[in-house]
Formats: C-alpha cells, structure tokens, sequence
C-alpha cells in the first residue's frame, strides 16, 4: 500500500513538472561573441577556454568566431561596429590600440566595465610590462590583455652544431657572423630571417637600444607624435641586412609571420619572430631547439634595454545590454584566474598575465623544464622602461607598418640605401599620422 501511495505520489510529481515545463517559457542563455584571429595550435586554445567557461555556468554562452589575421580580425569589427552589430568581444592586436582608443563610442573600456558589473578586477593583479600597453596614462585599463608576447630569437641547435658554432650568439655581429658559418655549413639560402620585417628591425630594434621610434614616448604621451627612426643604429642596422641579403647570409621573410616555417622546416636556423610561436615549433620542429634574447649592438650605450610586447588583448565594445555585458566582465574574471592563465602560458607560449600565474610557474619549476618560455618575461623586465621602451601607440599602424615594410623591401632590393628608404619612411609615416588624427574612426 505504501509503495503504490509513493508511486502515485512520484507519477503525479512528473505530471505537474511536464506540465509546468511546457507552460514556462524556454530558459534563455545569453550569447556572448568573441571575434579572434588565432590559427593553429592557438586556436585550440581559445576553443578549450570558451568551452571550459561554458561548462561551468548555465547563463552566458561563450561563441569563438575566427576572422582571419589580426588586422582583418580588427578591420571586420569596427565595420561590424558601424553596421550594429559589433561582437561582445573583439581580439586587436597591440598596435591597433591606437585606432581602438580613437574608435569613439564603439569600445567600453574594462575598466568602466569591471566596475559597473561589480566583478572581482585588481588592475595590479596584472604584470605592468603588459598592462601599461593597455591603459590610460592614470593606469586605468582599457582593453583586456589576452594573449602577450615578445620578439625572441628562435635557434636550431642541430644547425650550430652542425657549423661548429659553440654558443648561441648574444650579439648582432656574432649573428651576421654565425650565418655566414651557418650558411657555409649547409643552410644556402637563409643564415638568419626574421618575421614582422617592421616589429623586428624598427619597432623592437629601437626600443631593445633604447633609441626613439617616434616622439612623445613613441605615441603614448599623444597622437602628435613624429617619427624619429632614422637615426643611427635603425641605419646602421639596415644597411647591413642589405649587405648580407646579397648572399642570402640574411634573407628577407616577409611583412607578417607567414614565413615561420622557414624555421620550423630547417631552413633558416636562425630566427627571429613572436614568444608565441613556441606551439608551433614544439609541433613542427623536427630538431633540437631553444629561443633566445634578441641580439643587441654591444657600441650601443646601454643596450639591451627592455623589449616591448606584442600580440593582442581584448576589447569589450560598445552598445550591447547589461545581462551581456555581466556575461563578458564574467568571462574576463574567469581568464584571470592563476590556475587558468598558468594553463594557458605552458600550452601556448604566450606570457601569463597576472603576477600570480607567473609566480606560480616559477614556483613549479616550470621554467627549469622549458626556460624557453621565460626568455621574453626577462627581455620584457630587462630594465626599467623608458620612453623608449614602454611601448607604442600609432595611429592607422596596420597601413603604418606596410609603409615601412615598402621602403626596406626597396632597400633590401638595392633600389635605396638605408638612410633613403628610412628617411621616405618616415616622410610617409609623418603624412599618414597627420590623417589619423584628422579622421580618427568615429
């Protein structure tokens, strides 16, 4: 009796359940868009980290969307911006911090975000070689970083061994020298390259020498700033890898990162391009390798200094409701997490963010297993940053970068000497700067 007085009991309670599901309506979940441009092994990154935030709440919906390389990511969501429907979260690139500071109306900055939700935000919680990038000359935070790098110089050891080469070189003359080893010793048409052809010889050069990119801080002290990196190391520096591109003891790479695989293929074994192209080599390499700092000029005073970052951070943009914007400042806490940003550090490359997660790979040893991965922190607090090296902030940068990358293509092609191409560079820059802040994006 007792039995069938529970089952009626239990059939009744599933009958009015039913019935109460189908009268309800359905439980919303509210998506949250997340534009990036990460490939490869990264990606798989980003995928894992929206799944993970998924699975461990019910309200927001985390929805990754690759959409090609940094600048057509960052390109895709301003006009996405202006036809109304942005993304919650957009991945820029570090140098197109500028356009999205100028980008009015269409970005909310972190900080004001993190305080208006009421989420859990300590801006000194944040390593500050990566966060003063990313924020207001008073520290407030306008963008979330994400993924940080630096420049490193990536070595195929098999290679030195294979050329007698006993130590990997510190210096810029001991590498034009080792490639010409190198290339004796086999690797023909390429004893050293690097990728971001501008990040390398322009941008990392001048801050690693602690010599000027551009006036006022190289931009971060305002837009009307004037380039200054015609000067003497940026030619000297140039004018040699004209010299050695004659042989192919230096060969040219490209604008971007497309020519990687020369490394990772065995071409070129000497390479200088991102800390976070550490996936991809650990992957692809079929050799012994490591990274090391990026070479300096030993007659330069001072030098090294300190590098500066790259990769990208995440802007929350504009115009999107409370609930969405409570899911994305959610979604930022949940990338702070120590735990979670020393996860992403050890299978990425990229620098862990936060004090915390750095602290606790050190603490773990990780960084006597793969010191690899701590190269570009210590490049980064190398020394103090001075104006020089804190970083850059330039306007319309993409189309920047392509101008410069125009006039060294013309110098390397033996069309114009150093302090020609460096010079028209600079003209050109000078113009298009002039434009920006005439026309900054609205």
């Amino acid at each position: 009796m007792a039995f069938r007085s529970f089952g009626l009991t239990a059939a009744a309670a599933t009958a009015i359940a039913a019935t109460l599901a189908m009268a309800a309506p359905a439980y919303a979940v509210t998506e949250i868009q997340w534009w990036h441009a990460m490939t490869g092994g990264n990606n798989d990154v980003i995928v894992k980290l929206a799944n993970e935030f998924n699975a461990a709440q019910g309200d927001y919906k985390v929805v990754p969307t690759y959409k090609g390389g940094y600048a057509d990511t960052m390109n895709a969501g301003i006009a996405a911006f202006r036809a109304g429907n942005a993304p919650h979260i957009l991945q820029v690139f570090e140098v197109g911090t500028a356009t999205m500071m100028a980008a009015t109306g269409a970005v909310k900055p972190v900080y004001k975000l993190m305080q208006e939700t009421g989420e859990p935000f300590d801006p000194k919680a944040y390593l500050p070689a990566i966060t003063g990038y990313y924020s207001t000359s008073k520290g407030e935070m306008l963008s979330f970083p994400f993924n940080s790098s630096s420049m490193v110089m990536w070595v195929n050891l098999d290679a030195l061994k294979k050329a007698d080469i006993a130590e990997i070189p510190k210096t810029w003359p001991e590498v034009f020298e080792d490639a010409k080893k190198l290339k004796a010793a086999g690797y023909a048409t390429c004893g050293f390259s690097t990728a971001w052809v501008t990040w390398a010889n322009l941008e990392q050069l001048s801050a690693w020498h602690n010599v000027p990119l551009a006036s006022k801080a190289n931009g971060l002290d305002g837009f009307d700033t004037k380039l200054e990196f015609n000067g003497p190391v940026q030619v000297k520096h140039l004018q040699k890898l004209i010299e050695l591109q004659k042989d192919k003891t230096y060969d040219y790479s490209g604008r971007t990162n497309t020519g990687e695989g020369r490394f990772t293929s065995g071409e070129c074994p000497l390479f200088l391009t991102s800390s976070g192209f550490f996936g991809n080599v650990k992957s692809q390499a079929k050799f012994n390798w490591t990274n090391a700092p990026m070479p300096y000029y030993p007659d330069v005073k001072g030098a090294p200094q300190n590098s500066i970052i790259g990769g990208a951070s995440l802007w929350v943009m504009g115009g999107k409701n409370a609930a969405e914007y409570k899911g994305v400042a959610k979604f930022l806490a949940f990338l702070s997490d120590t735990d979670r940003q020393v996860a992403i550090h050890k299978a990425s490359g990229y620098l862990p963010i936060t004090k915390a997660a750095y602290e606790k790979a050190k603490a773990d040893g990780f960084y006597k297993e793969q010191p690899y991965l701590e190269t570009p922190i210590k490049e980064l607090t190398n020394k103090p940053p001075t104006e020089n090296s804190r970083g850059l902030r330039l306007g319309n940068m993409v189309q920047l970068r392509d101008v410069w990358a125009e006039e060294i293509e013309q110098a390397l092609a033996g069309k114009k000497t150093a302090q020609e191409a460096l010079d028209a560079a600079v003209t050109r820059g000078n113009t298009m700067l002039r434009q920006f802040e005439k026309t900054a994006v609205k």
